[in-house]
């Protein structure tokens, strides 16, 4: 079975350091240990990855049309401002969640507006690093769904 990537993006590095009060304590190698006892519990594996870089974000999400059996993402900022990603994602053709820690409507206003919720299949968000708990939980759901059809 192919991995589910798990792609986050820039500043996720600095989880457990930056605003602990939005984003939490945890760590991103936390948050990885968390999402692979989760996908093992769900017959699935992960691909962990992070990235600073918008265009590497995006190489990943091509790649994952051929390597990926889904793809959960916290796009970070960028959920906010790139049309890169959301044109990557249309073209990936594999099951597709938005993630974030926070509420990212009880944030500030620019927070508002996602440029990649269009090109998934669900958006998740608030429950800190639970959020990529029930991002897997869906995707595994949405590739079972896709097995059966």
């Amino acid at each position: 079975m192919k991995p589910i990537y798990v792609l986050n993006g820039p500043n996720l590095n600095m989880l457990g350091q930056r605003e602990p009060s939005v984003y939490g304590a945890e760590t991103l190698p936390e948050i990885e240990k968390l999402c692979r006892a989760k996908a093992a519990e769900l017959g699935l594996t992960v691909d962990f990855r992070q990235s600073n870089i918008e265009g590497e974000l995006v190489s990943w999400i091509q790649e994952a049309r051929s390597k990926a059996a889904g793809i959960a993402l916290n796009a970070g900022a960028y959920t906010h401002t790139s049309v890169a990603i959301h044109d990557a994602l249309r073209a990936a053709d594999v099951p597709a969640v938005e993630v974030h820690l926070s509420n990212v409507y009880k944030r500030e206003a620019f927070r508002h507006h996602s440029f990649i919720a269009a090109a998934v299949n669900g958006v998740i968000c608030g429950f800190g690093s639970h959020s990529y708990v029930l991002a897997l939980e869906a995707l595994a759901s949405l590739i079972n769904t896709n097995k059966k059809g």
